[in-house]
């Protein structure tokens, strides 16, 4: 063998490699692991979003002159199953706690269905006025919902429903964000040769969005899930005004503060009693919540 055939064999690029590929993902930065810059940055954002809640949790298990002190402790006291007491005796809690359930998990599921059935119709489906009607939709976000408040109101009350569930469940069915999230969520991640496919096969409308389009949006329906269960749970000016009598979870947190002395301790020792359930979902949506954040990145 010659010098020369030696030197193209050497040269020659490893069978199933690209010349240059490394060197370009490398100029890239796809190759580069993440340094301790990273991850104290990733620190410092988790202790900052976790110290409120810990902070909470230390002062309802200590009494109300740890608010009034020089240097705040850092680790919880002795008090706070005490202070959970005084908050089952105070308010109606389990009632609310129930209440809250009820109308958080009937919302999410109301708006992540209607969304996306609407969604997926303003995504793919062709018809008249389409564009108008979601610009429209799209329009609604920029009315605040206070301006909607007295209306409601009065619709409810001829209705006959203040002072049910009904009258806080109803005006938040499905929500303008919610269409919104999900038509521009679906319009990119379904193919239309797949919807064509579909009907090519003798499925209907409704059998190719349930075999189509629902399992694409799942990640999409898991995030917004999540999202519309935190704002439902967290909601608190309309359930006050339209079924005070029959609480939600935050409204009767409300009546800690209603007394002349407010002892902040028990206040927030009910606050993190009303955070646990949050919690709990986040724990159990978590990977649904990075897959579908993940999602658009792995695209292409």
């Amino acid at each position: 063998m010659t010098a020369t055939a030696r030197d193209t064999r050497a040269t020659r690029p490893v069978a199933g490699t690209r010349p240059g590929r490394a060197p370009k993902r490398k100029a890239l930065g796809i190759d580069r692991r993440p340094g301790f810059l990273t991850y104290g940055i990733l620190l410092a954002l988790f202790i900052g979003g976790a110290y409120p809640l810990w902070w909470s949790f230390v002062a309802g298990s200590s009494d109300s002159t740890v608010l009034t002190s020089t240097w705040p402790p850092l680790l919880p006291g002795g008090q706070f199953w005490t202070n959970v007491g005084e908050v089952l005796n105070t308010v109606p809690f389990w009632l609310a706690l129930g209440n809250s359930i009820i109308v958080a998990s009937v919302i999410t599921l109301s708006v992540v269905g209607f969304s996306t059935l609407a969604g997926y119709a303003f995504a793919k489906l062709r018809f008249r006025g389409r564009e108008g009607l979601m610009v429209f939709v799209v329009g609604t976000l920029a009315v605040p919902t206070q301006l909607g408040i007295i209306p409601l109101f009065m619709v409810m009350k001829q209705f006959g429903w203040t002072g049910t569930l009904g009258a806080v469940i109803v005006p938040t069915l499905v929500t303008a964000f919610g269409v919104f999230f999900m038509r521009q969520y679906l319009v990119d991640v379904i193919p239309e040769e797949l919807i064509e496919a579909a009907r090519v096969d003798g499925a209907n409308m409704i059998r190719t969005f349930w075999h189509v389009g629902v399992p694409a949006a799942r990640p999409a329906m898991a995030i917004l899930g999540l999202f519309t269960f935190m704002t439902a749970w967290t909601d608190y000016l309309w359930p006050l005004l339209v079924a005070p009598q029959n609480p939600t979870l935050q409204v009767a947190l409300s009546q800690l503060q209603s007394a002349k002395y407010v002892d902040y301790s028990i206040v927030l020792a009910g606050a993190v009693l009303a955070t646990i359930p949050l919690l709990i979902l986040f724990v159990l949506a978590g990977r649904q919540l990075v897959s579908g954040i993940m999602a658009g990145a792995v695209k292409g």
